[in-house]
């Protein structure tokens, strides 16, 4: 029989366990689903315990559905929801509170107090990243701040602190190794860009102790072995961790600078490799670390309109235009272009490159002729667009343009979607065979750590295309389609 490699997503809503073969295919998969806890608005939590209790019936239910035998998993990779902030016990390895979740708002008025400080360029030079509550740092500054007794116990060193991966490997090892990949380091506003280590002058104005940071490893490496669970033997290598959007790049073989993918769910997440130096933007994007592999760091740039495929869900749910998601690709095909008609799906405010929060939705360019087809065709474009803009600002802040943009998510599966995409962009749009990216990116990680697969060549001679998009529009529609579009984002 095969053997595996055990990729375990660990995401905000539920936790799936997932078989990667040697052929980059799914070979099983189990999601359970666990609670998120909201005590006020604009604060989200989660339950550790509920987490975990999540990734161990994930992995019992996925063995159990596939009569998987524990010694055919070569290794286990993570991929997990970025920024949210645990803290748990050294001793007995309990959550000292609740998880505060990546979307909680909590900690924004510490961060209006360090701008006010004027620390805003120091955390965007250092860390790459923006003084915003979304990040890990602000959130154990919030912690200390409300209870000076959990401060005292991780002064002194009775607590640890991690990000969703720090704290599955620690438990997964039976609390021998805490540890964080450089990847999630770099979204906690704590770790210095150029040399990954965690640094006094970020960490002072956040009044985070040194004690309580896990070490800092690559991407791709044995971190520890199973031990003491119930559920797995001892002995199985944890082998690669990476944040789920940076997973996602390197599951999508995006290998070399200029390779983009984006991620098209609620909301687009589109990073792009830039290669060995994080190159600062110039246009409100983020700098990331990738991953680290081989004692080699790649970097990325990260850019994200909050609107994608809740634009369609608001078509559905607000307007009643279509009945199901699937819907609106028929229903925009209906008609041979958007009639005039251009939707800035700005319905909660307008993110990089153009930064207006207080932007907001507008359809522009209605007639008495405008049918729901128009509609639906202008939607898909408004999310076409937005990702365009972010491309286009990666280009200008790396000074080439990039090569082919890989999709996955939701929406990738819409075919028009798709092709609007390659004629704006005018490059190749790749749809993969395996949707599942966020946890083929961690499984390739781990794989190479144990010599499941050799190198990178072997992964991306491996990696299997569905169906390429290839640019079919002429210039003079790109051109009058971006003309519609800026003049309509003046207006928002």
């Amino acid at each position: 029989m095969p053997d595996f490699i055990l990729g375990i997503d660990q995401g905000t809503t539920g936790s799936t366990a997932l078989l990667i073969g040697h052929d980059l295919r799914v070979h099983g998969r189990c999601t359970i689903d666990f609670p998120q806890h909201f005590p006020k608005p604009g604060w989200v939590e989660h339950d550790p315990e509920e987490i975990w209790t999540s990734v161990r019936q994930a992995i019992l239910g996925l063995m159990e559905s596939t009569d998987t035998k524990s010694s055919q998993i070569m290794a286990i990779g993570i991929t997990n929801q970025r920024e949210t902030t645990v803290l748990w016990e050294r001793d007995d390895s309990t959550a000292a509170a609740n998880a505060i979740v990546w979307q909680c708002r909590r900690s924004a008025p510490i961060c209006e107090k360090l701008k006010a400080q004027g620390l805003e360029e120091l955390y965007r030079s250092r860390t790459g990243l923006v003084l915003d509550p979304y990040f890990s740092g602000t959130k154990l500054t919030w912690l200390f701040e409300e209870s000076a007794k959990l401060k005292q116990r991780a002064e002194d060193g009775q607590l640890a602190f991690g990000t969703i991966d720090s704290f599955l490997v620690w438990r997964l090892t039976g609390g021998k190794a805490h540890v964080t990949d450089v990847s999630n380091a770099s979204r906690t506003l704590m770790m210095d860009l150029q040399d990954l280590s965690w640094e006094d002058e970020l960490l002072e104005p956040l009044g985070v102790p040194r004690s309580i940071l896990p070490e800092i490893v690559p991407s791709s490496n044995v971190y520890g072995k199973t031990s003491g669970l119930d559920f797995l033997p001892d002995g199985i290598p944890i082998a690669g961790m990476a944040g789920d959007q940076q997973a996602a790049l390197f599951g999508q073989a995006c290998f070399e600078p200029g390779q983009t993918k984006c991620t098209y769910g609620t909301g687009a997440f589109i990073l792009e490799n830039i290669g060995d130096r994080p190159v600062p933007s110039k246009h409100g994007l983020l700098t990331t670390v990738a991953w680290q592999l081989n004692g080699k760091t790649s970097y990325a740039l990260e850019g994200s309109a909050f609107i994608a495929g809740a634009a369609v869900q608001w078509l559905r749910d607000g307007l009643g235009l279509i009945q199901s998601s699937a819907e609106i690709e028929a229903l925009a095909r209906q008609v041979n272009d958007n009639g005039g008609v251009v939707f800035v799906p700005a319905l909660t405010g307008l993110g990089a490159p153009h930064w207006r929060s207080e932007a907001r939705g507008q359809i522009t360019g209605l007639t008495r002729g405008t049918t729901a087809a128009h509609i639906a065709h202008a939607t898909l474009q408004g999310i076409a667009l937005q990702v365009h803009d972010l491309v286009a600002a990666m280009a200008d802040d790396r000074g080439e343009a990039g090569s082919i943009l890989k999709v996955d998510g939701g929406a990738a599966n819409n075919n028009l979607l798709m092709q609007m995409q390659s004629d704006l962009l005018n490059r190749p749009v790749s749809r993969p065979e395996t949707v599942e990216t966020t946890a083929l990116g961690a499984a390739m990680l781990a794989g190479l750590a144990v010599g499941f697969w050799n190198d990178t060549d072997e992964l991306a001679n491996s990696w299997q295309e569905e169906r390429c998009f290839w640019p079919q529009a002429g210039k003079d529609w790109q051109e009058t389609l971006l003309s519609q579009w800026t003049q309509a984002l003046n207006k928002t």
